[in-house]
């Protein structure tokens, strides 16, 4: 019995089926490319799809800076700011205002 894919849903069927595909170059190579793309507003990603002449999503993304944080991390950084491991929010704003000042010194 073959099922009906709601309409709503369709769009992801097809992101569903795309394969990922990871690429082992040089690391001036991956350098290269990784300058490329954030000089021109794109992710790796976007940028390697350009290269290659396929499509790019043209929806602008947010930019943003990720990093993972083990729960040792949060109380590490509790500690480092002289907070509760469980003011996660709170951290957060003490790593903002770190970075911020951290590349406004280097100017």
């Amino acid at each position: 019995m073959s099922r009906k894919i709601p309409e709503k849903w369709q769009s992801s069927v097809k992101a569903a089926k795309a394969t990922q595909v990871a690429f082992d170059m040089d690391e001036k190579i991956q350098l290269e490319i990784r300058k490329e793309a954030l000089e021109d507003g794109l992710s790796p990603s976007d940028k390697i799809r350009d290269i290659l002449g396929l499509d790019t999503n043209k929806r602008p993304k947010r930019p943003r800076l990720t990093v993972s944080l083990s729960l040792d991390d949060y109380q590490v950084l509790a500690e480092k700011y002289q907070l509760d491991a469980e003011q996660q929010l709170e951290i957060k704003r003490k790593l903002m205002d770190d970075l911020i000042s951290y590349v406004t010194n280097k100017e």
